[in-house]
């Protein structure tokens, strides 16, 4: 048996002594399964609605090319536009695909056997799409629409959850080094500077409408009380000494931090 699998023991919780011990470790993992497929089928009505309700509204793709040696004034091309509310659907949708095929007899084996190792892989290749796009459209909102920064918004958002990936298969839940996690913050907090700079613009005299504001309050906070389960998961704070728990956490959480975008967009911008 692996260290990782001792330290955790059966997800923080289980392998203790007894059938009876083990019987309720298999019930809560049961129990997980039914949360991924309740939440993955709420996120799929969700992802249902917007398709059927959203308008044409759209944001641009630019890009500044060279027209000249280095230097010169650069040329500014509309390359084209994203469709907002088709951009809800997408987050809405591969979350809701991956709770449910997580469910499913397809993977609900593998899905089980990590917990039980103190992991999930499937939960941090979901984010590192998922979690992008949403960030994605909250820089589009504030008006950033250069596609080389966009792109690497997308893609600095991704290695901030590919780090939680690393964390999770690398570090041991009795002594854990932080490495990942803290690469993966400093990967995280990159995105939020180029959105607070945008909605701030230093110098200039701008107004955004205030549900852009409730919105970079709001997914700020969730985005953040990832991190948050994450520590009380590996310091074994309280009910987080089980990792199951913390597992329901992040299904509550991506639950509630992709509604919350999803409607705080909707009825301001998409339902009109």
């Amino acid at each position: 048996m692996s260290t990782r699998t001792t330290d955790l023991t059966i997800a923080g919780a289980a392998v203790d002594s007894g059938a009876g011990r083990a019987d309720d470790s298999d019930g809560r993992l049961y129990r997980l399964r039914w949360w991924n497929f309740g939440v993955g089928l709420v996120l799929a009505v969700q992802a249902v609605l917007i398709a059927v309700l959203t308008n044409s509204f759209s944001l641009p793709v630019n890009a500044t090319f060279m027209n000249g040696p280095p230097g010169s004034k650069p040329s500014l091309h509309h390359l084209f536009d994203i469709a907002t509310g088709w951009g809800v659907f997408a987050f809405l949708v591969i979350s809701a695909g991956a709770l449910l095929i997580i469910a499913s007899p397809l993977a609900f084996g593998w899905y089980k056997r990590n917990l039980l190792l103190g992991r999930n892989y499937g939960r941090w290749i979901e984010y590192a799409i998922s979690s992008s796009i949403m960030i994605v459209l909250i820089a589009q909102l504030v008006g950033i629409s250069d596609i080389a920064a966009l792109l690497a918004i997308f893609g600095v958002n991704a290695c901030m959850i590919l780090f939680g990936l690393l964390m999770e298969k690398y570090e041991s839940a009795d002594d854990p080094h932080w490495l990942p996690f803290w690469f993966g913050s400093f990967a995280g907090v990159v995105p939020w500077l180029a959105v607070a700079i945008y909605t701030w613009a230093p110098g200039l005299n701008v107004n955004p409408p205030g549900f852009v504001y409730g919105i970079i309050a709001s997914l700020f906070v969730f985005f953040n009380c990832f991190a948050v389960n994450m520590v009380l998961q590996y310091k074994r704070i309280g009910p987080w000494r089980d990792y199951l728990f913390g597992e329901k956490v992040y299904i509550i959480l991506s639950l509630t931090a992709k509604a919350l975008l999803a409607w705080q967009v909707f009825f301001p911008v998409l339902s009109k």
